[in-house]
């Protein structure tokens, strides 16, 4: 039997369901899910082996047009791994009446790569099924797809099928990670992620964007199946910190309680986490955070 294996990046613009793609794909919560567009900010390696196959996922930041340094980043770090992938899976979102000028953008990166390119329409589950043939002739018209996958990302509709049409795509090759193993983030960032994570969910529109997260220490305590972990999560302006503490720290210990939930379900181990709030103004514009928060970030 012969053993198969690739690198597929998912491409597509905030807030289609790439992230909850991923997870589908990978049957482990790896990526951040959230309402807010520009969740993903990190190219996040998502590690996929079945008996002849291994696919290793990179989930991108949604291709935008950056306001920031940060924003800069993020959408280097998604066209960036258009050169270096075996296919792509392009996804938008079924509701979409029309091709906008990002996903324009975005097939534009994709003309001259002479990658396999997969059109995946999420979110089919929220349109009629008579409203997708005309999405589907719509992309047709403009690229030519590999092929097109109709799926529901939240309820796993489709998710087989992808998967069966990457394995045709790749080629004879090596098991580049252990079978058991799920993502190539160190523990530290994915920590980190589900921190953030629950500070999108809980706070205000404003503030989560100017929001990022440092876990600064993760030990485990000696002679118990405990691991302490601290973890600091900046903002952007003095009026921020308050709202993300909140009343006698009420939003913090929301954010941590939440946090901790998942993280020891990530850790399989109890955890005793510690939250601190500062303020760095214009964080998104400074290389040496940057660099402090994204190990490969180049500024």
């Amino acid at each position: 039997m012969k053993f198969k294996s690739g690198f597929v990046t998912i491409l597509g613009r905030p807030n289609v369901g790439k992230s909850t793609l991923v997870n589908k794909l990978a049957g482990e919560k790896i990526a951040i899910m959230s309402d807010k567009p520009q969740t993903t900010r990190n190219a996040i390696k998502c590690i996929l082996t079945g008996k002849d196959y291994q696919i290793i996922f990179i989930d991108t930041p949604g291709i935008h047009k950056p306001k920031h340094k940060l924003g800069q980043y993020m959408v280097k770090s998604a066209t960036g791994t258009i050169g270096e992938v075996d296919a792509v899976l392009f996804v938008v979102e079924a509701g979409d009446k029309e091709i906008g000028a990002g996903d324009k953008f975005i097939l534009e990166q994709l003309k001259n790569s002479r990658i396999p390119v997969i059109l995946v329409i999420n979110k089919i589950d929220t349109v009629k099924k008579e409203e997708i043939l005309p999405i589907i002739n719509r992309f047709k018209d403009v690229f030519g797809f590999y092929s097109v996958i109709p799926v529901s990302a939240l309820q796993g509709d489709g998710i087989d099928i992808v998967i069966e049409e990457i394995k045709g795509i790749l080629t004879e090759g090596p098991k580049f990670f252990p079978e058991e193993m799920i993502t190539d983030q160190p523990e530290r960032v994915i920590v980190a992620e589900i921190i953030r994570e629950k500070a999108l969910h809980l706070l205000e529109e404003e503030v989560p964007h100017g929001v990022a997260v440092e876990v600064t220490s993760m030990k485990e305590r000696d002679g118990r199946d405990m691991m302490d972990i601290q973890a600091v999560i900046y903002c952007e302006k003095d009026s921020h910190k308050p709202i993300i503490i909140g009343k006698k720290g009420s939003m913090l210990k929301e954010i941590g309680r939440l946090a901790r939930f998942d993280i020891e379900a990530f850790l399989s181990s109890k955890v005793f986490l510690e939250l601190w709030v500062k303020v760095k103004k214009d964080w998104k514009d400074n290389d040496l955070v940057l660099k402090t928060l994204f190990n490969n970030f180049k500024g």
